[in-house]
């Protein structure tokens, strides 16, 4: 599989910074927001599929390639935080004049489009959250993986910082069988591994949760280390709309590894959500 949607890559200009998307499409919107070390790209075989329902558009979070890369003085203004990259969204979708989208989000981009939820509940129809990276309870809320990668990256190694840390959230020797494209995103995007080290990512709280109206699908991969499975069921005790589906011989990378699997669980929970 290639990682090229081979599609133009257009730009909304915020206040401070842009934003790169690419899109396809015609009809609903679709939004899908990418996790760590990743870029629209991640979403190539999305990009391809989803079409047949809507508008998508693909996004490159702030900081991300192809966008305006991590400096102490951006960081200053504007932190690399879930919160800042919900805002961030949130400006696109207005300047899009975006409203009642299905938003899909994946990883620390689940948490990303969660936040988002949150705070313009008005913008949504639906809410699609793959592996939400949350922390268990007890545990630090800032991620000990991007720690021990930024020092490596710091110290110069960085193929070896961002491989331990794509080991450490999809499971051991991911990194090794990862195609080139995924490999290449990944060193691409190595920097927002600094700023992501001091990043905190608390649970958000479950009063709020209680509080989200829209339908909400929680999908995992069958194989995804255990934690996200932990997350998914405590999503799930507090949404009072959502749904599980589960992809099967999958594991975090679950869009990728079983592209058409995952396209099914959307097209059925689209299709019934109300």
């Amino acid at each position: 599989m290639r990682l090229n949607p081979q599609l133009p890559r257009q730009t909304t200009l915020l206040d401070d910074t842009e934003i790169s998307y690419i899109g396809t499409g015609q009809g609903r919107p679709i939004l899908l927001v990418h996790g760590s070390l990743c870029d629209y790209r991640y979403w190539t075989p999305q990009l391809r599929t989803l079409p047949t329902h809507g508008e998508v558009r693909a996004v490159s979070l702030r900081y991300c390639w192809p966008n305006p890369p991590v400096d102490e003085a951006a960081l200053t203004a504007a932190p690399y935080s879930i919160g800042q990259h919900a805002e961030d969204l949130i400006h696109c979708l207005e300047r899009w004049n975006w409203g009642g989208i299905d938003l899909v989000g994946h990883s620390r981009g689940a948490r990303v489009a969660l936040e988002l939820a949150l705070r313009a509940p008005h913008l949504l129809r639906t809410l699609t959250l793959a592996d939400a990276a949350l922390p268990d309870e007890g545990d630090p809320t800032s991620s000990p993986y991007a720690v021990q990668a930024a020092a490596a990256i710091r110290a110069g190694q960085i193929e070896a910082g961002v491989g331990d840390f794509v080991d450490a959230v999809n499971g051991p020797d991911t990194w090794r069988r990862m195609i080139a494209d995924f490999r290449q995103m990944a060193l691409d995007n190595a920097a927002t591994l600094l700023p992501q080290a001091t990043e905190t990512s608390p649970r958000p709280p479950a009063a709020a949760l209680t509080r989200l109206d829209c339908p909400v699908l929680l999908v995992g991969g069958a194989n995804s280390p255990a934690r996200y499975a932990r997350s998914r069921q405590w999503l799930q005790e507090r949404l009072p709309k959502a749904s599980s589906a589960v992809i099967a011989g999958a594991a975090h990378g679950m869009n990728l590894a079983r592209p058409q699997a995952f396209h099914e669980a959307l097209s059925t929970f689209w299709s019934t959500a109300t």
